[in-house]
């Protein structure tokens, strides 16, 4: 009885001497290679194995050890137990060099724990100088080699730049060559026609209104109606005012002044306020009276219109 409880307390000292042992950081380093020759690189490993809930700093390594070491590079790995995840691993490798021959020491270095700082183990490199073999004669310094480099040497390394300023080249003569060989477009300019007369155009109008007999159809109205817009257009063509826009009274003080007889003024006002009171008033002018105003606008537009002036030789040569 005595000797199980002996046992068991020996078992359960020695699993929590494990765990702990197994809980604490542990901080290693090591060299490739402790022995090199000048310029030779090796690399020197650092690394600590510790728990994932622990805090570790690893501790900053200046561009040289001992003043002769040179530190070329580093890399950080860190690696989990597969066995246990909640361990956790730091490697870091550093790639050195020395130039000058003797042995060196790599101190001791301190990783900062939650559990206090963890060193490791000093490592002693040793640099050696390259043998050099003095049974052989000294040679003079070769002189630096002429290499060739031909026509050929130079197209082969700038190929892509010659091909693209030749095609540059080659586009820029086809637009040329397209521009100035390319169909001219013939542009035919037509002699403006002659100007109508405002004469001949009004008396041509008033001739398609007679011939459509809208008063004997019983369309008074409208027949006043394009009598009206007839003479207005035939006013503004030959004496440039704006008949279309002005009312019957308007136009008539417009045309006060304008070369006109009285006759054909009074002719001319009775067309339009006959035209007027059909239009408004719905006047219904007899048979005659609408003959009559026919007549009356056929024979104001032919003693109103504009004399012809035949075109001299001087004024040709003026426009």
């Amino acid at each position: 009885m005595i000797k199980c409880f002996k046992y068991s307390l020996v078992l359960l000292l020695a699993g929590a001497f494990y765990n702990a042992f197994a809980q604490t950081p542990q901080a290693g380093a090591k060299l490739d290679k402790a022995t090199i020759l000048l310029g030779e690189q090796t690399k020197l490993h650092l690394s600590i194995k510790f728990n994932v809930k622990d805090k570790v700093e690893f501790p900053a390594l200046a561009d040289s050890i001992a003043g002769k070491i040179q530190i070329v590079s580093s890399k950080t790995d860190t690696l989990f137990d597969k066995g246990d995840v909640s361990i956790e691993t730091i490697h870091k490798s550093y790639t050195i060099t020395g130039f000058d021959s003797g042995a060196y020491v790599i101190p001791s270095y301190a990783f900062k724990t939650t559990t206090g700082p963890v060193f490791t183990q000093a490592l002693t490199i040793m640099v050696q100088p390259v043998a050099v073999d003095t049974t052989k004669a000294f040679y003079d310094i070769k002189q630096p080699l002429a290499i060739k480099y031909s026509f050929l040497d130079w197209l082969r390394d700038n190929w892509p730049w010659v091909v693209g300023t030749l095609l540059a080249i080659l586009i820029i003569a086809g637009i040329v060559y397209y521009i100035k060989t390319r169909p001219k477009k013939v542009i035919i300019i037509e002699p403006p026609k002659p100007k109508v007369p405002a004469h001949i155009t009004a008396l041509q109008k008033l001739q398609e209104l007679r011939d459509k007999k809208l008063w004997q159809q019983e369309q008074v109205k409208q027949f006043y109606i394009e009598l009206s817009e007839v003479i207005r257009e035939y006013l503004e063509n030959r004496y440039a005012i704006t008949a279309h826009e002005q009312t019957s009274e308007e136009i008539f003080a417009s045309l006060r002044f304008m070369d006109i007889t009285e006759e054909n003024k009074n002719a001319l006002r009775q067309m339009l306020i006959l035209a007027d009171l059909v239009k408004f008033a719905k006047e219904k002018p007899l048979p005659f009276e609408n003959e009559q105003t026919m007549d009356n606008a056929i024979s104001f537009v032919n003693k109103t219109q504009q004399a012809y002036q035949p075109q001299t030789d001087k004024q040709e040569g003026n426009k």
